[in-house]
């Protein structure tokens, strides 16, 4: 049984919901590896199609390890690992819209849109950092751990707050 009160409701809701999620992941998901690998390919095609229609010449890819490298002429080599594939951030998304309040009409479609949103998101993430490689190697670390971090979850955060603001109110109760 749910509690009453809307806040506490959320927060026990997330937290079970994110326990099993977790328990999910790394349990049966991430040792499986289907979706992580699945997800990595996607991305490094994505990724690599738009460094392309940009203008820039792919690095040949290792025969080790083909769809977790990616990298442009005259920068380096990137490694996609399962912890940047985004998988993880999709599934917090998707637990906040199971959780939260708001028309059940409009949280399937709006659901999708926030994971292929967040999944593009991270492939400009990943091509840009090819690009950075190209520019000034020393500045990939700086731009991986802070400045694409700022910028996809704050995107996500971007879109809790388009759902608490449009779809999210709760209809204020009539004047006496």
């Amino acid at each position: 049984m749910l509690p009453r009160d809307p806040l506490v409701r959320f927060f026990t809701l997330a937290a079970a919901l994110y326990a099993g999620w977790y328990l999910l992941y790394e349990l049966l998901i991430h040792p499986w590896g289907v979706i992580d690998r699945a997800v990595i390919d996607n991305l490094a095609w994505l990724a690599g199609g738009m460094l392309k229609a940009l203008g820039y010449e792919l690095l040949p890819t290792p025969a080790f390890d083909t769809n977790r490298y990616l990298g442009v002429q005259g920068g380096s080599h990137l490694w996609i690992g399962d912890a940047c594939n985004g998988v993880g951030l999709c599934a917090v998304f998707i637990i906040f819209m199971l959780a939260f309040p708001g028309p059940t009409r409009h949280k399937p479609w709006f659901t999708a849109l926030g994971i292929i949103t967040i999944h593009l998101i991270n492939a400009v993430r990943i091509a840009a950092l090819c690009i950075v490689t190209t520019i000034n190697y020393e500045w990939l670390t700086f731009n991986h751990d802070y400045t694409f971090y700022v910028v996809v979850y704050g995107w996500v955060i971007g879109l809790w707050i388009w759902w608490l603001l449009r779809f999210a109110r709760t209809p204020k109760p009539a004047a006496p």
